[in-house]
């Protein structure tokens, strides 16, 4: 076998269709567009969307819904892990700088600790915000809370 006698194998290529190339090639006369119409016409594109002047989906469908320019977006943490990590690194006190080094957040994110799990151990943790039943179970633990 030598480069100038490679071919594909037998049937992995087909003959290109050769369109408007007379009526004995099978695909002259129209072209296999059809007889008149905005799809037999040269430049022809069709609206994104355009279902042949049915009414588009994108209007049929009801609009619904907004997004909130406003809202706060929250990382949740609980109180189990928190318990975890004071456990597994021997941690006292989080703040920001730990959670991230622990990756549980990325830098802008906001962190909000919520209740689930039980805290054994006396905690110093500041974020910006607190559920009520995690500022409880943190105080009666003997721990400390700080708004950021």
């Amino acid at each position: 076998m030598e480069l100038h006698n490679i071919r594909p194998a037998k049937g992995a290529t087909k003959k290109q269709k050769r369109i408007g190339r007379g009526q004995g090639s099978g695909h002259g006369g129209t072209s296999t567009k059809g007889h008149k119409g905005a799809q037999s016409r040269a430049g022809y594109s069709s609206k994104v969307g355009f279902e042949g002047g049915q009414m588009p989906l994108q209007r049929r469908v009801p609009k619904f819904g907004f997004k909130n320019i406003n809202r706060v977006e929250y990382v949740a943490i609980n109180l189990d892990m928190l318990q975890r990590l004071s456990e597994e690194k021997n941690i006292k006190s989080f703040d920001l700088t730990v959670f991230q080094a622990n990756g549980l957040l990325s830098k802008s994110d906001k962190v909000k600790i919520l209740a689930r799990g039980v805290i054994t151990s006396a905690l110093e943790i500041k974020a910006h915000k607190f559920s009520e039943k995690a500022k409880l179970a943190i105080e009666t633990a003997g721990g400390k809370i700080e708004n950021i």
